[in-house]
């Protein structure tokens, strides 16, 4: 590569023979530079993390058990209890159960060590970039990544997509590493970091290994049987770190352990390959929300879950979360691979191992890109924050690339071609959110276009207007992503499905619009639509909780329900989401955030996607003789559950897990359960909530633990409780007695 002074990007020289840095002095500004990216970083992590409570109150309630009961600790059980276990493997919450274990039970003990991470992420993907583009592409890579809008958002939650994607950065810089010498300890330490990546979200783990795989078989500098062998060891290692649990769980009797959350047949196997697995890919998803079979079949297919398609990541709400950059990121993958294709086969020089770098990055980018756009089966927005190390790496390296080879016309044309791209895309999707900060949309748009055009004639006017002109494009070019982040820090995320950035209409994920996806024909509007200029419209409730124009059977407005009936976390009686209407035509288009903590009310059932309101009443109840009974309490579905339990600090049974699907426990073992003086209360579901043919708290929609794939236990656990033991209100909540039956 050709180098024009002055440098922004000084890439390290390599030692004769080797693709390695020279042992150079660093610049005197690096130092700093990145002790300013990872503060900064922390800063916007670590802002107001309080706000968000609990967040997903699903894992919180794990998190507090695993605090209390090491085997609930192990098992990633939903209780202390050890009733059932959450449906994900346990890794992603170890660290917050330590953080508990240590620092008792808290919003913030529960996401510091999120935003760890992320501040983490950030050094991991500095470090990878920088050893062969130098300094600045890392701090570019760095901030590009800090500033995604979902990553500001997943770090400062505690799903387990937090550490997933730290774990797939480490992977990534791992085989890059192995490659430069072909160094079989650090593809070994890659089968670790995928191994454990498997263990915090199953097969999602695997998505990146064809090309990673692949690339190195082919470039590592070495003769081809000791690849392959290496490959096989990295293998075994990946192996090892990831199924010595899944062993252990396998081989650990059903009886004496948590039943596996998610699963139909109480196996962990079977979660892997179906709930969790191949059922993402082709939507039958046994135990999921309605059951399995969900997945259209075919272009633009998705069933509920939003049409899949290569525009998917660039469209609705998910442009926001993840594609600012993602346009430029593909050019600039592209020309980084035909500035860097002259190199040799072998990753022996500095050139040969750019261009692994790019295809290592760029592979991983869109193999999981094609993922996310063509599964047919679950599709959360936040999914795509794995997707942010990929795309901010090519950032880093193919600005650095295109800026040491700016002295060419083709080069210089790039470069400024795709900061223009970059601006109008960015105008773009700042204009889906509807009344969102207008004058920034223009200032990115014709600043960004003014850079652009001035990019390939500013090194003629020195260095310091060069510098100027390379800042002012940055600074267009993470303007909006940066404003979304901002939003997005500044706003409390509750529930199961969360959102960065304003409301934007026509978001593309979520069954039935629900999960922040457009509603079907008589689908259900967004959570949290009202919120942030979100646009209310037919079937759905616009700003404020009016009903919208042309509203078809939409929910009353706000205020209309009954005292005591409208739980936190914005979900209306049975689980509806407040401010959805439930349309018969061309029912609510749902684009808004999921999850937010707006209604009011003494206490009530949860629903599907966010805990319930508990009232001191409630907590009086299941904290008195707490300590005589295995589980104070049980309830229908892992989020009203999970409510109980933190709030008390009790085990409570969720019964039928997150979907209140799976088949645990069946009715037999409730009962003997309630013979054996084990559980407290039930809780019922409010006389309010229409659960009868709509959507009960915690049971889904459809199926779900009414008759659903789960066949029916947690009905009929109900309606056995419902016919046997007297009902009673407590704080605006239905408890069951189970000490004291009316017979």
């Amino acid at each position: 590569m050709t180098t024009a002074a002055p440098s922004l990007f000084p890439v390290p020289e390599a030692r004769a023979g080797t693709g390695r840095p020279a042992a150079a002095d660093r610049p005197r500004w690096e130092l700093p530079a990145l002790a300013g990216l990872l503060i900064a970083t922390a800063a916007l992590l670590l802002w107001d993390l309080g706000s968000s409570g609990y967040a997903n109150s699903f894992y919180s309630a794990a998190v507090q058990a695993g605090s209390e009961s090491w085997k609930a600790f192990f098992f990633g059980s939903s209780d202390a209890g050890n009733s059932i276990t959450v449906d994900k493997p346990p890794a992603a919450l170890w660290p917050m159960m330590l953080s508990v274990r240590l620092f008792g039970l808290g919003a913030w003990q529960i996401l510091v060590p999120q935003a760890l991470m992320g501040v983490a992420t950030t050094g991991v993907l500095y470090a990878a970039v920088r050893r062969q583009f130098g300094p600045g592409a890392g701090l570019l890579s760095g901030a590009a990544f800090a500033l995604t809008p979902v990553a500001a958002l997943m770090f400062r939650f505690n799903n387990p997509d937090a550490l997933l994607t730290l774990l797939l950065t480490v992977t990534v810089y791992c085989v890059l590493r192995a490659l430069d010498g072909a160094r079989t300890q650090w593809l070994v330490w890659a089968g670790v970091a995928v191994g454990f990546a498997f263990l915090t979200k199953t097969l999602q783990a695997f998505v990146i290994l064809p090309p990673l795989a692949l690339l190195y078989a082919v470039c590592a500098p070495t003769r081809l049987r000791k690849r392959l062998g290496q490959l096989l060891l990295a293998g075994l290692a990946m192996v090892v770190a990831g199924g010595w649990w899944v062993a252990v769980v396998e081989l650990w009797p059903a009886s004496s352990r948590p039943y596996i959350g998610g699963s139909q047949n109480n196996s962990f196997l079977e979660l892997t390959l179906g709930y969790n697995g191949l059922g993402r890919i082709n939507g039958n998803e046994t135990g999921s929300v309605g059951g399995g079979g969900r997945g259209g079949a075919g272009g633009g297919g998705g069933g509920g879950w939003g049409e899949t398609g290569i525009d998917r990541l660039f469209s609705g709400n998910i442009g926001g979360q993840i594609a600012w950059l993602l346009p430029a990121a593909l050019v600039l993958l592209v020309a980084g691979l035909l500035i860097t294709w002259r190199a040799r086969r072998a990753t022996d020089s500095l050139e040969g191992m750019a261009r692994a770098a790019f295809l290592a990055w760029g592979g991983s980018m869109l193999i999981t890109a094609a993922v996310f756009s063509y599964m047919q089966g679950i599709f959360h927005e936040y999914y795509t924050v794995a997707l942010a190390p990929f795309v901010a790496a090519l950032i880093g390296m193919g600005v650095a690339v295109l800026w040491e080879e700016r002295g060419g016309k083709a080069a210089a044309l790039t470069l400024s071609g795709t900061l223009a791209l970059t601006a109008v895309w960015s105008y773009v999707l700042l204009g889906r959110a509807t009344g969102y900060l207008p004058w920034l949309r223009w200032a990115v748009l014709v600043g960004g276009l003014l850079v652009a055009a001035a990019l390939p004639f500013a090194a003629r006017a020195g260095r310091r207007a060069l510098q100027a002109t390379a800042a002012l494009g940055v600074a267009a070019a993470l303007a909006g992503p940066f404003a979304y982040c901002l939003t997005t820090v500044s706003t409390a995320h509750t529930g199961s499905i969360v959102t960065a950035g304003p409301a934007v209409a026509g978001g593309r994920g979520g069954p039935g619009g629900m999960m922040g996806g457009p509603g079907g024909p008589g689908g259900f509007g967004g959570p949290g639509e009202m919120l942030q200029g979100g646009q209310g419209r037919q079937g759905g409730m616009p700003n404020g909780g009016r009903p919208g124009a042309g509203q078809q059977g939409g929910m009353p407005p706000q205020g209309a329900m009954p005292q005591g009936a409208m739980p936190q976390g914005g979900t209306a009686p049975g689980g509806m989401p407040q401010g959805q209407g439930q349309g018969q035509g061309q029912g609510g288009v749902g684009a808004g955030r999921g999850g937010e903590r707006f209604g009011g009310g003494q206490g009530g059932p949860g629903g599907l996607l966010n805990g319930a309101r508990v009232s001191a009443e409630a907590k009086k109840a299941l904290t008195t003789d707490a300590g005589e009974y295995t589980w104070a309490a049980a309830a229908i579905g892992a989020q009203n559950a999970a409510s109980y339990q933190l709030a008390s600090e009790a085990p409570v049974m969720p019964i039928g897990g997150f979907n209140g699907s799976d088949p645990s426990p069946t009715l037999e073992q409730f009962q003997k359960y309630v013979r054996d003086g084990k559980i407290h209360w039930f809780i019922g579901q409010s006389t309010t909530t229409g659960a009868e043919g709509g959507m009960p708290g915690g049971g889904g929609q459809g199926g779900g633990g009414r008759g659903g794939p789960g066949g029916g236990t947690s009905t009929d656990i109900e309606t056995w409780v419902k016919a046997t033991f007297k009902a009673s209100t407590v704080g605006g909540a239905t408890f069951y007695d189970l000490t004291a039956p009316t017979a």
